[in-house]
């Protein structure tokens, strides 16, 4: 598998580099945003890893034009960690966020958990004519693909694999945004309205539980 470590400090690079090819990753490397972009243009990357605070074009820039053509997985290094700033990421549909300093044992690990759920082969999950297919991270409606943002998808299909539980907006948060995310319910409320708007006639199916959160209802 092809990462591309993108960061204006070559240390940085050099170190994340390191530690991804004592795990078997082939490491392409970008010193600032305009170069991530055209990298993006020509290889087909597994995963990116970029720093947000880049001089030419900073992370949020590429990681926007990037996504245009390209649904590859992003993990954002950044320096402040402020949770304004993680919004604004997990809306461009980044996966993961890394604030500096960082152990890079971790950030390998965060690298090995979103390369396993992106490349998972399970079967498709179907319910009445709605389809998931993993295989091709893809979404469909009465066979009408429609688009979702990561987060959205990630959130589908965590409520189907889980259909008829009960599930807390902690439960949503601690394992689509990630233990540390410390985001509040309104992050959940608001992906599930928006999910809800793109499955039509089956919004049906993620019903709100008082008090509580949300489960994904279907019976056979």
């Amino acid at each position: 598998m092809k990462i591309l470590v993108v960061d204006d400090e070559k240390l940085i690079r050099e170190v994340i580099k390191e530690y991804l090819l004592l795990e078997g990753y082939e490491v392409d490397e970008a010193s600032d945003g305009v170069e991530a972009v055209d990298k993006a243009k020509i290889e087909d990357y597994d995963l990116i890893i970029m720093d947000i605070m880049m001089p030419n074009k900073d992370g949020y820039q590429a990681c926007k034009e990037i996504k245009q053509g390209s649904n590859v997985p992003f993990i954002m290094l950044s320096a402040r960690g402020e949770e304004y700033d993680k919004l604004i990421g997990f809306d461009l549909g980044i996966d993961d966020y890394v604030t500096k300093p960082f152990s890079p044992k971790e950030l390998v690990a965060r690298v090995k958990a979103i390369l396993k759920r992106t490349n998972n082969e399970d079967d498709l999950l179907k319910f009445e004519g709605l389809v998931i297919d993993d295989r091709a991270h893809d979404v469909y409606v009465n066979d009408k693909k429609i688009n979702l943002t990561p987060k959205e998808y990630d959130l589908l299909k965590y409520l189907m694999a889980n259909k008829n539980i009960a599930l807390s907006r902690e439960q949503l948060l601690t394992n689509i945004w990630g233990y540390d995310f410390y985001g509040d319910d309104r992050t959940i409320d608001t992906h599930v309205k928006t999910l809800r708007n793109n499955l039509g006639e089956y919004r049906k199916f993620i019903v709100t539980v008082r008090g509580m959160g949300y489960k994904f209802e279907y019976r056979d």
